[in-house]
């Protein structure tokens, strides 16, 4: 259970920051956001435009056929009147015409300061236009800027809209809408004579990308409307508008009783119908030529802009790099016709963190209680049903909830719940290693224990190889040819077992054991059992115990077999030699014949240190490895100092 626990709480603490990732939404996650909400707007459902909007454009062919831009103001008169006769509800045009007509005859002073007056039919061009203009339901466009002003700007004549903004309780300081420092506006006789004016301003996300655009405006404490809504609200006649806010997030625009859904900032997040040039597109040579339906824009609201290579501003958009401006707002205005806009509802953000910890957590259980594979197919499923949700929803309703943070944490709860299982198998790991010590210490204990209560002198020979083989074997470590197999694991393994190497004479006569004289060669004979007696022992408890290629008993048989091996071949019971006796037997062999002769036994005195080390010398490539002797040499004090504390 507490192993279970652990993963549980891997899971989920990655869901824990992400629902706070979504509740706190910083600032470095926006462009992921960005990329998650273009992802799931492709994969929607597109809508195809409504019947009641159509684009006159003022194309390359256009200017092939009529001349270069800027046209005259009489020509640019006499396309406004051609879509008028077409029976159109509303023009909107997106187009500023900031100076005078530079053809006007009232405009007489031309290039070089001189007089260039034209023909009478040419003369008040601007005039003819305003005439135009006032005919019909015209909107003229204009732009609001945002810097400070560095100079003297000439008054507009902008029509502001009547929007009472109703603030909830906890939001009265805020302001739902950008406020501008400047305007940019066509000829005062123009725009008293359009029907209204709408601001052309669609400002891009920090990426460039364009997903929504300003229905509403702030200017000199007057509320503007975007090109696109002016249009729609001459259009429908709309009386009644206002403004509801319902946190720093969300609003609704109410025209006529109809909900517009916007943002904060007075955004409509824009529904777009797929690619550039989704809407009907007519040339503008096509209308001045008298090329087009009677009945093409009956009823319509008719955008006038330009897209000709150096005339018209593009934008880049979820699904396209070159989206005209002009059809931007033509978006705009079918969005609100067909009251489809996408949206952000103040609900998105709890639901989204609902669903990160539901997800989340069901996952990390999943994870705890039935496995990490499950867990893996338990995420996948939840994935597919957030995507396909979002998709779903969007298509459906036009309301964006975002599967990006229930995705982060079930992307970041499988290796958290990995991870916590690695610390779960290591501790178990450990707790086994650690037990696999205590018995492996409890067994060689024990068996020292029978030594020791059949032969003391035996026993506490055992307990000192214990040392001795340890100091040894951490020097020749450095040794090429034993470096990789005294590993620090097998080192602590060859010390702990070192002392069983004299197992096998729990088997030998205690009349031979404390016999204090010299042994016959029957005797001697009897004595030499003692590695194959030891050896016995251990096969047995193997097969007893059902065990097979355990490296501990493993090692132990070469101890206990091998100890008596010489490196010349002339040792017993086998005759092994050099590379043929095992490492763990070489070692044990010096340090056994070491503690042998410098400790006093019941058939001799112990022998002075340096006349055992005179003999080992002496047996240095016979008896010995010769690399074993070396090292050996180099740690004989400490082996001193480990003869006298044990």
């Amino acid at each position: 259970m507490k192993d279970r626990r652990l993963v549980l709480l891997c899971g989920i603490a990655p869901t824990i920051v992400a629902a706070l990732l979504a509740l706190y939404r910083p600032a470095v996650f926006a462009h992921v956001e960005s990329g998650v909400y273009d992802a799931v707007l492709r994969q929607a459902s597109t809508k195809a435009p409504g019947e009641h909007v159509a684009l006159v454009d003022i194309d390359e062919r256009s200017l092939s056929r009529i001349g270069q831009w800027p046209w005259r103001r009489d020509v640019i008169a006499r396309l406004v009147r051609r879509i008028q006769d077409h029976g159109a509800s509303t023009i909107a045009i997106d187009l500023i015409f900031a100076e005078p007509d530079r053809f006007d005859a009232s405009n007489t002073v031309g290039m070089m300061g001189r007089e260039a007056p034209l023909p009478n039919d040419l003369s008040q061009t601007d005039a003819g236009l305003a005439d135009a203009l006032g005919r019909g339901r015209v909107i003229l466009g204009f732009a609001l800027t945002f810097e400070r002003p560095t100079r003297e700007t000439r008054p507009c004549v902008l029509h502001p809209l009547s929007v009472p903004i109703i603030h909830s309780a906890d939001d009265a300081d805020h302001s739902p809408v950008f406020h501008a420092s400047g305007a940019i506006c066509s000829l005062p006789t123009l725009a008293s004579a359009a029907a209204a004016s709408g601001f052309l301003n669609a400002a891009s996300d920090a990426d460039g990308i364009l997903r929504r655009a300003p229905l509403l405006i702030d200017f000199d404490g007057k509320i503007y409307p975007g090109l696109g809504l002016a249009a729609v609200i001459a259009a429908s006649e709309t009386r009644n508008l206002a403004l509801r806010v319902a946190n720093v997030n969300a609003a609704t625009l109410t025209m006529d009783g109809r909900p517009v859904p916007i943002d904060g900032k007075g955004n409509l997040l824009l529904r777009f119908r797929g690619k550039k040039r989704t809407f009907p597109y007519v040339s503008a040579a096509d209308v001045l030529d008298g090329r087009v339906h009677d009945d093409l824009f009956k009823d319509k609201i008719v955008f006038v802009g330009t897209t000709a290579l150096g005339t018209g501003d593009f934008l880049a958009t979820p699904f396209d790099t070159q989206f005209a401006g002009v059809e931007l707002h033509a978006t705009v205005a079918d969005n609100l016709l067909q009251q489809d806009p996408l949206q952000r509802s103040e609900h998105a953000t709890p639901i989204e963190i609902e669903t990160t910890l539901l997800a989340g957590v069901i996952v990390a259980f999943v994870g705890a209680r039935i496995g990490l594979v499950w867990a893996a197919v338990t995420t996948l499923a939840w994935m597919g049903v957030l995507w396909g949700g979002s998709i779903w929803r969007l298509s459906a309703s036009g309301e964006f909830v975002s599967p990006l943070y229930p995705t982060l944490a079930l992307i970041a709860a499988i290796p958290a719940m990995t991870a916590g299982k690695l610390l779960v198998e290591r501790r178990r790991a450990d707790r086994a290693h650690h037990e696999t010590l205590v018995s492996q210490h409890l067994m060689v204990q024990s068996l020292l224990s029978l030594t020791e209560a059949r032969d003391p002198d035996t026993g506490q020979h055992a307990r000192r190889t214990q040392l001795y083989t340890r100091l040894l074997a951490e020097r020749l470590a450095s040794h090429p040819r034993f470096h990789d197999y005294l590993t620090p694991e097998r080192i602590d393994l060859l010390a702990s077992l070192a002392p069983l190497h004299d197992i096998g004479k729990v088997a030998i006569p205690d009349r031979l054991l404390n016999k204090p004289g010299a042994l016959t060669t029957d005797e001697i004979a009897e004595m030499r059992n003692h590695p194959a007696y030891g050896l016995e022992v251990i096969l047995q408890a193997e097969n007893r115990t059902g065990t097979r290629n355990d490296p501990i008993l493993a090692m132990a048989k070469e101890i206990v077999y091998t100890h008596h091996e010489r490196w010349d071949g002339t040792g017993y019971p086998r005759g092994l030699a050099h590379e043929q006796i095992p490492i763990p037997g070489r070692l044990v062999a010096l340090v056994d014949v070491y503690d042998a002769l410098v400790t006093r036994r019941v058939y001799r005195q112990p022998m002075p240190s340096q006349s055992a080390i005179d003999l080992i010398v002496a047996g240095k490539g016979t008896l010995f490895d010769p690399a074993v002797v070396d090292a050996f040499l180099e740690v004989f004090p400490l082996l001193t100092t480990a003869q006298m504390s044990a």
